[in-house]
């Protein structure tokens, strides 16, 4: 098989060049974003890893010999956050482990994905 391609991580409309990596908000609303002129780094990236989920599967990766990363679901959890001044709100937490798979070395290299 082959590396997983820029759409299928990324969606139908990503492109990249030697400088600039584009990916288009329309195609992070099929994971629940809206898109706006004024979404948060937090939404956007929760947005692309909720999108790369969808294929960077372990069943994927299982049979792709050319896949290195898999994202799995982790446990969920409810989990209390102080507001600073003794006031606990409960939270949904959730987990997701991103798993990056290369051959024995010291250290992760983006460019050896």
């Amino acid at each position: 098989m082959a590396e997983p391609t820029l759409t299928q991580i990324f969606g139908a409309a990503a492109t990249q060049n030697s400088t600039t990596l584009a990916i288009a908000k329309s195609d992070l609303t099929a994971v629940g974003l809206t898109a706006s002129a004024n979404n948060t780094a937090e939404s956007l990236f929760a947005a692309l890893l909720l999108l790369a989920k969808t294929y960077l599967t372990q069943a994927n990766f299982d049979v792709n010999i050319d896949q290195s990363v898999t994202v799995t679901p982790g446990f969920n959890s409810i989990v209390q956050r102080d507001s600073g001044a003794g006031v606990f709100t409960e939270y949904r937490q959730f987990a997701y482990n991103v798993t990056f798979h290369k051959l024995d070395s010291a250290a992760l290299d983006p460019d050896d994905m």
